[in-house]
């Protein structure tokens, strides 16, 4: 049998920390020589990494990245939304909660009373934004900063998402 119990020395773990100590200086020197080398205008066909200083310095974003979502409004800045509760339907984590009304307007049949998203359980799929025949919900306000010290503030409510509406061109 056996015996898998560890050694004094290796208990220590000296050996793996200077393995992880050399691989890391290796990966650092290396992408110094590459930043000097084309400093010097010297093999500029690699670049060498590069740390983004974010929140200061912002990555761009594909167009198709699913980010904080957004009501549209109509021209009157009414919802577009008709409350038919597909993207509700459709949504794996059930974060969304609508509850429908009559419009005023006969050509519009219903609006959303109240239109709710729980960001605390959205897993961002983009469901939503596909079930939606009325285009009224999208997830391109381009805003990565979607965090809070609570539950509740994680809550949208009707007015915050239309209010995202300001936060990306008109179309």
């Amino acid at each position: 049998m056996k015996n898998d119990s560890l050694s004094f020395w290796e208990r220590l773990y000296i050996k793996e920390v200077l393995k992880g100590l050399i691989l890391t200086s290796k990966h650092f020197f290396q992408n110094m020589k590459v930043h000097i080398l084309n400093l010097f205008g010297v093999k500029t066909e690699r670049k060498g990494a590069v740390t983004i200083q974010y929140p200061e310095e912002k990555k761009s974003l594909s167009t198709r990245h699913r980010n904080l979502h957004r009501l549209t409004v109509r021209e009157d800045d009414s919802p577009r939304c008709v409350a038919c509760m597909m993207c509700e339907t459709i949504c794996p984590a059930k974060c969304i909660y609508i509850v429908a009304g009559e419009h005023p307007d006969p050509s519009i049949e219903k609006y959303p009373v109240s239109f709710d998203i729980d960001l605390g359980i959205c897993v961002y799929c983009g469901f939503c934004v596909e079930a939606c025949p009325e285009d009224a919900i999208r997830m391109d306000t381009r805003m990565l900063e979607i965090a809070s010290y609570s539950r509740e503030g994680m809550k949208y409510n009707k007015e915050m998402l239309m209010d995202h509406n300001k936060y990306c061109k008109k179309d």
